[in-house]
């Protein structure tokens, strides 16, 4: 079983602290859905999870398997088993999905006609055009092709962990069911662990969460089960953020 344990996280760019204190324990066949409002600092912490430069670790710790991440180029942490599905996937001329799987650990084993036929049938159940999988990454693709070919890559990369940054952008409907049905699917049959960062529970309807976990200032202020999910679509995260209406009266008869 593999388990990711972020302790009291805290980081910071150069002109301001963002994540204030972070805990969380991710299991394997688990799925743990980060929400709040913008700004809070969600995608933040996935980009330090997977180790992007311009973030600062100030405190705490990124345990995977007991080992601690914080320091660690991110291709190390991919290949210790991390991934991250980008909120805005970059476009990568001259390097496909099929490159990406071969300079993979999956090339070194196994015969590389039958992990084509595997791509290739993966590619189909997502409704991928196979096309697709020789081109550039996600060059000339639309949002929601772009998020189906980094589900792709998820399934054939068979990461032990996967931190997906708003994985239901750019899908209509017929894709969201297929994507959050695969990523599912992905939970019960390999272990996999997921943490999705999303602002909409109709994601949920179909990977469903273990817990979810409402971020707010950087930091965790509450957890539940699924049913939080449809409290916050419902009646949104004022109960959650800190009002200033006291400071502003103070600040008034100062």
């Amino acid at each position: 079983m593999t388990e990711l344990e972020i302790k009291d996280l805290h980081a910071q760019t150069e002109s301001a602290s963002i994540l204030n204190g972070v805990n969380m324990t991710i299991c394997s066949g688990e799925v743990h859905a980060l929400m709040g409002p913008n700004g809070s600092g969600k995608s933040t912490l996935s980009h330090v999870l997977m180790g992007r430069p311009g973030y600062t670790v100030t405190r705490g710790e990124i345990l995977l398997d007991g080992e601690d991440l914080v320091g660690r180029e991110t291709w190390e942490r991919a290949q210790r088993g991390l991934f991250l599905a980008l909120q805005y996937p970059v476009e990568i001329e001259g390097v496909s999905a099929s490159m990406i799987l071969e300079a993979s650990r999956l090339s070194q084993s196994g015969d590389s006609e039958e992990r084509l036929q595997n791509a290739r049938k993966e590619a189909e159940h997502l409704g991928i055009p196979v096309e697709h999988l020789s081109k550039g990454v996600n060059l000339d693709m639309s949002g929601g092709e772009k998020k189906r070919l980094e589900t792709f890559q998820l399934a054939s990369l068979k990461p032990s962990i996967a931190i997906l940054d708003e994985l239901d952008s750019g899908l209509d409907v017929d894709g969201l069911r297929i994507v959050s049905k695969r990523v599912e699917k992905l939970t019960k049959d390999e272990g996999l662990g997921v943490l999705v960062i999303t602002h909409y529970s109709r994601l949920l309807e179909e990977l469903k969460p273990d817990k979810v976990h409402v971020f707010v200032d950087g930091k965790i202020v509450t957890s539940g089960d699924s049913a939080l999910a449809d409290e916050l679509e419902k009646d949104g995260y004022e109960k959650w953020i800190p009002s200033t209406e006291t400071s502003v009266s103070l600040g008034g008869l100062v």
